[in-house]
């Protein structure tokens, strides 16, 4: 499908971008197809239709192309059929406008619809009768039926055929419109005896490809004799109507006349017009011709009107004309607005010449019917600006304020100048949305608060109102406490305000008689962005109460003593005996006091002044007046409530100080013993219950302790039995025990701290016991490197102290000389008590004797998998050598190996470096018990 887009841009005056372009479709695309890429053709971004909201505007009600912004594509939204919508007239188009946004631009476009071969040329009859006379000359014309194609161009109907030619020929004759009449023309005498009835078809062609053609039938009746045809008096009729004329008006008269008599020149008129709304709006009387409106006249639909009338008399004959109806237009259309685009909200710092709105205005009459002019309500900060093909801006003039006309109604008012002319009228509501340009206003410029001392912590003192202009989220106002300071405290511990409602509140109770006043600052800012602030000084005021007694300052009674005034006997009336001063450190009324005696007999003695405090005789002094006078006074003051204090004046009626003396002597002074009482028995409770809690935590601390260290001890009550310790020589040469034996010892890192000591390789000593002495002696035959003072691992020497007495010493009796003691080179443990030690040699030494006693002679009672050569005197007599269970030592009762020791320790010591060198590889340590069974496998 070929298309052509043509496109014109310009720009208005208002600084709219507007343009032009047009495309030429074919009718019946389907739906979806695509009519253009309106971006490309207008040079538009994708994102910009999207961005700006394009849309179609149109001013018809019917909707054909629809915009797609995604993909900046016009589509056939709706089938266009181009003879419904355009009907005959050339050529045909859509016009609409595609609006724009931000800014705002808007482009006329034009779609052109091609006519397609569609339509077939159709009869508005299938069929057609004529009466003809035989008599009818050659050359006699009658007028058929035209058809219809409402295709348009190439398409539309091009010739006609009559088939058979055998009596008649078909002439076309062109009128003055344009339009063909199609007529019958008689070529052959008809003869009805020969051929009553004669049967034509008329076949109608367009010149579309492919071909398309409609068919009538013609049935002629042959009749007798008429000679003339009807004619009438003019082959065109012209009249003008005005439109929405009447119904029944007459518009025109055609008159024709037949020359024959009779039957024959009785004239029929009927209008000849075909699938057009002719007959729809015109009627012509059948009789006088008259041609009478029937519908409805539009100017605006219809300017003209082609009528064809035919005139037919009894035999046949017919004769045609046309009358051309020119409709007059009247002023009967209102103008027309249209709202192309509008925005609702516009901003209150909106630019001048900001566009609003666009309205497009369109009045249906023509001339000066149709010339419209365009204005707006006073007292508005906006004005129209038109441009041609009456669309019109609507922009803003001058500044808007939104907090001084929130909403404006624009009421647009179009008039024409027809006679009369006629108006009509759009209301836009347009709000004005809020900028934050108004600061919170209070509503004084200074406040004074007042609240009354000793309040409760949190009351609301006073509250603060500050109001902004703006609206919504700018006119939301927050209050905010200002720092500073009241005689070097932060203000806010004194009070807080609320940043919701600007309420003060009090943060501690405030004492009048501390402070009186104070200031603060409170700023009220708004929620805008930026925010706006503004700031207002409140004094808060403490009101004084009546929360202070009045203060005795005279007389007082200090330390117990008693102070009393004397009145001499002879006293007048009115003899000031003393007076009260107190003082109220209130203020106001609160600190005003007055005085009075708590209790007052008939013949009262004394009175005290209600003012001053002053104490007189009110009578003289008589024989039955006491010497001793108690006055309790009591201080008022004028506070609501009031609050008092009482003081006692003792007054001694006397005339000498030796007999007030006397009577005051009896006066009992009252002790608080009880307090001191209860005070020194709590605190002996509090003495008692500590010690009894120190010692208890003491008794169980030390049963821990105890505990502790039985477990650390070695305590165990079963026997030991002996075996020999690795890495020591055998020193009496009998060769029981391997001169060189390693075990593995596995340590942690934390053992060289524990109780276990663990020895180490590298030297050889003798232990040799001096018979005479009991002491064992040490013969170090090579020094370890472990004896360097500075090694971590040095080897300590056995306890020198370890002597046994003659019967302690082991052996099988007893009475043995000192054992030589051959020992390795382990660190010594911790020797056990000395008791502890015999108890374990001599039950070592019995064990080892029953369990000899009972073996068989040759094999000890071992299993057979022995070898029989095994023999007692392969066993090793453990009476005469005994390994002492925690020690490092073997004690030897042999006396005559005593002096072979002392000449073989040098022999006997470690072998060499070289000879260390080739010693057994290490083996896994054995137990006690299994050391027994496994002595002959380790002899040599």
């Amino acid at each position: 499908m070929k298309r052509q887009v043509t496109m014109v841009i310009f720009l208005l005056f208002l600084g709219l971008v507007r343009g032009q372009i047009s495309y030429n479709i074919a009718e019946e695309m389907s739906k979806g197809s695509v009519i253009g890429n309106i971006a490309n053709d207008l040079g538009l971004q994708i994102k910009r239709l999207v961005s700006g909201k394009a849309q179609i505007y149109t001013r018809d009600s019917a909707d054909y192309i629809e915009l797609n912004r995604e993909r900046g594509a016009l589509l056939v939204k709706e089938r266009i059929d181009r003879e419904a919508l355009c009907r005959k007239n050339t050529p045909c188009a859509l016009h609409f406008q595609i609006i724009l946004e931000n800014p705002m631009e808007f482009y006329t476009v034009t779609v052109q619809i091609t006519d397609i071969n569609d339509n077939a040329p159709t009869f508005e009859k299938s069929e057609m009768k004529f009466k003809i006379s035989e008599s009818a000359v050659i050359g006699a014309k009658f007028v058929l039926e035209k058809a219809v194609d409402l295709d348009v161009g190439t398409n539309d109907l091009v010739r006609y055929d009559l088939k058979p030619k055998d009596n008649f020929a078909l002439k076309l004759h062109n009128n003055a419109d344009g339009n063909k009449n199609v007529e019958m023309v008689l070529q052959k005498p008809l003869d009805r005896e020969k051929q009553e009835q004669i049967s034509l078809v008329l076949t109608a062609v367009d010149g579309g490809e492919p071909q398309m053609s409609g068919t009538m039938m013609i049935v002629i009746t042959v009749l007798d004799v008429n000679d003339n045809a009807p004619v009438f008096t003019q082959q065109i009729y012209k009249t003008t109507v005005i439109e929405n004329s009447p119904k029944g008006s007459v518009i025109a008269t055609v008159t024709a006349s037949d020359a024959d008599e009779g039957l024959n020149s009785k004239i029929t008129y009927s209008i000849a017009n075909t699938l057009d709304d002719i007959r729809n709006v015109f009627k012509v009387n059948a009789e006088n011709g008259q041609v009478v409106l029937f519908g409805n006249l539009d100017f605006e639909e219809s300017r003209s009107y082609q009528i064809d009338i035919l005139a037919s008399d009894e035999g046949g004959l017919t004769d045609s004309c046309k009358i051309s109806v020119d409709v007059q237009d009247t002023n009967d259309n209102y103008p027309e607005i249209n709202i192309m685009s509008k925005s609702t909200v516009i901003s209150e710092d909106a630019k001048l010449n900001t566009v609003i709105t666009m309205i497009n205005i369109e009045d249906k009459d023509s001339g000066h019917n149709g010339r419209i002019a365009c204005f707006l309500g006073d007292n508005i900060p906006f004005t129209l600006k038109t441009s041609e093909n009456n669309f019109y801006s609507l922009v803003t003039d001058s500044v808007l304020d939104r907090e001084t006309v929130p909403q404006y109604n624009i009421t647009v008012s179009c008039t024409d100048e027809g006679v009369p002319s006629l108006s009509s009228s759009v209301t836009l509501t347009l709000q004005i949305s809020d900028v934050n340009d108004n600061k919170p206003a209070f509503e004084m410029s200074f406040y004074e608060a007042y609240v009354v001392e000793n309040n409760t912590p949190g009351v609301s003192i006073f509250c603060v109102k500050a109001t902004d202009a703006d609206w919504n989220q700018n006119s939301r106002v927050s209050y905010i406490l200002e720092d500073s300071s009241i005689n070097g405290v932060p203000v806010s511990s004194f009070v807080s305000v609320s940043a919701d409602s600007g309420v003060i509140h009090a943060v501690r109770s405030f004492d009048y008689e501390q402070i009186k006043d104070f200031q603060i600052h409170i700023k009220a800012q708004d929620g805008g962005s930026p925010p706006l602030s503004s700031n207002v000084t409140v004094k808060i005021l403490i009101q004084d109460q009546n929360d202070n007694p009045p203060q005795v300052l005279y007389p007082v009674l200090t330390g117990g003593s008693l102070v009393a005034e004397m009145v001499p006997r002879s006293a007048d009336v009115g003899y000031l005996v003393t007076k009260v001063v107190a003082v109220d450190v209130d203020s106001g009324q609160n600190a005003w006091l007055s005085y009075k005696l708590q209790k007052t007999i008939d013949r009262a003695l004394f009175e005290v002044g209600l003012q001053n405090g002053e104490i007189r005789t009110i009578r003289q002094v008589t024989d039955k007046d006491a010497v001793k006078q108690r006055l309790a006074v009591i201080v008022e003051d004028n506070g609501h409530p009031s609050r008092s204090a009482t003081v006692i004046v003792n007054v001694a009626v006397a005339d000498s100080f030796p007999e007030v003396l006397s009577e005051f002597t009896d006066f009992a002074h009252d002790k608080e013993y009880n307090d001191n009482l209860t005070f020194y028995l709590v605190l002996a409770l509090a003495v008692v219950s500590f010690l009894f809690i120190t010692c208890l935590v003491v008794i169980i601390s030390v049963k821990i302790y105890r505990w502790r260290q039985s477990r650390i001890l070695y305590h165990s009550s079963l026997p030991v039995i002996p075996y020999y310790p690795p890495r020591y020589s055998d020193t009496l040469g009998t060769g029981t025990l391997p001169h060189v034996y390693n075990y593995e010892v596995c340590r942690t890192t934390d053992s060289r701290k524990s109780d276990c000591k663990f020895g180490g390789a590298g030297s050889q000593n003798v232990l040799i016991m001096d018979p005479s002495t009991g002491t064992m002696q040490r013969i170090q035959t090579e020094k370890s490197i472990l004896d360097e003072p500075d090694s971590p691992l040095e080897q300590k020497p056995p306890n020198n102290d370890w002597r046994f007495t003659q019967g302690q010493r082991p052996g099988p009796s007893g009475a043995a000389g000192g054992p030589e003691v051959a020992m390795g080179t382990g660190p010594w443990p911790q020797p056990p008590t000395e008791a502890e030690q015999l108890q374990a040699l001599m039950a070592a030494a019995n064990e080892v004797s029953e369990a000899t006693a009972t073996l068989g002679p040759g094999t000890m009672g071992l299993s057979t998998r022995y070898s029989p050569q095994f023999t007692l005197q392969h066993v090793p007599d453990y009476r005469q050598n005994v390994y002492i269970p925690g020690s490092t030592a073997t004690l030897t009762s042999n006396p005559q190996q005593q002096q072979a020791t002392a000449q073989q320790a040098a022999q006997q010591a470690l072998p060499p470096p070289q000879a260390a060198a080739q010693v057994e590889p290490p083996k896994a340590a054995q137990t006690p018990a299994s050391k027994k069974k496994s002595t002959k496998k380790e002899k040599k």
